[in-house]
């Protein structure tokens, strides 16, 4: 499964009925489910996201769903939602052939024939592409994103303090530094590396480069990331954790309530500071985020809401 954001949620039970949800909300809570392995109701819950009316479903989302469906054992819907991931933009073909969660589809006689559609229409796109650009931001984006999947299993094999994870914590930060070294020259070289130029794998790998950086270099690069936001190149999402970060670099109160510190005092996570805390749900929701009840599960603590 690829989730942009790549957050360790726990399940959320939600006490309303879905026509009143938001779209938002229920893509929170249908990847909390995922997390907690109830793929069904994982499946179920983006299926309603996706059929409320005005929402807005990026690729990922549809790819997300498709692999929620692949692991319930429901291969049509699973083909279903990969189809309208592809059609909807997806262009990381390498981890559509690799990703553990739709192996079940391997055997499948439709997986050759969606390989080859999608394999078409990644074609045609990339007719337009830097191409040697997007295979390089790729291999950047699975350097990036592989070292940190392998932090939870570490801790929870090794412990949260332990040398497998310290020599892990010492090798991604070299891995960040070079490919912080080459983002920044591609950035001066074309621009922002946007999805038109090597499509959104590429374009986010750039993203999670700079955010992985320090205040400096974020301030540095922000408009551009502001500006292929307002291109629809980089989701809304993204781009409140990037303007939550600079704020709490700089010790200011958070707009979005992204940002999550453990409290050395008890030893638990909590949010940093939010401004106007009453409407953060408000100004989430504003940014297609769903509500913070709901985020503050991935990192395992109960938040209730400020009135």
């Amino acid at each position: 499964m690829k989730h942009l954001l790549s957050l360790l949620l726990s399940l959320v039970i939600n006490t309303v009925s879905f026509a009143q949800a938001t779209a938002p909300a229920l893509k929170s809570q249908a990847f909390a489910a995922y997390m907690a392995q109830n793929y069904r109701q994982a499946g179920q819950l983006y299926e309603q996201a996706f059929k409320l009316p005005g929402a807005k479903t990026a690729a990922g989302e549809y790819y997300n769903a498709a692999c929620s469906w692949a692991l319930a054992g429901d291969a049509t819907r699973a083909f279903r939602y990969l189809s309208q991931a592809t059609q909807a933009g997806w262009d990381n073909l390498a981890h559509l052939k690799t990703d553990a969660d739709l192996l079940s589809l391997h055997a499948d006689q439709r997986w050759p024939q969606l390989l080859r559609k999608a394999e078409a229409a990644v074609a045609r796109v990339e007719a337009k592409q830097n191409i040697p650009l997007k295979r390089e931001l790729e291999a950047i984006y699975e350097s990036d994103q592989g070292s940190r999947r392998a932090i939870g299993p570490l801790q929870q094999r090794y412990g949260p303090k332990s040398p497998q994870l310290d020599s892990l914590f010492e090798k991604m930060r070299a891995q960040d530094a070079q490919n912080e070294a080459r983002v920044k020259a591609m950035i001066e070289q074309y621009g922002w590396p946007g999805a038109s130029l090597v499509g959104r794998t590429g374009s986010m790998a750039a993203f999670l480069v700079i955010q992985h950086s320090n205040l400096a270099t974020i301030q540095k690069f922000l408009p551009l990331i502001r500006e292929e936001t307002a291109k629809g190149g980089l989701a809304r999402q993204n781009l409140a954790l990037m303007e939550d970060r600079v704020l709490v670099f700089q010790d200011q109160p958070q707009v979005y309530g992204s940002q999550v510190r453990t409290n050395t005092a008890t030893g638990k996570a909590e949010f940093f500071p939010i401004q106007d805390e009453a409407r953060v749900d408000e100004r989430r929701a504003t940014m297609d985020l769903g509500p913070l009840a709901d985020y503050a599960k991935a990192f395992g603590f109960d938040y209730v809401p400020v009135k």
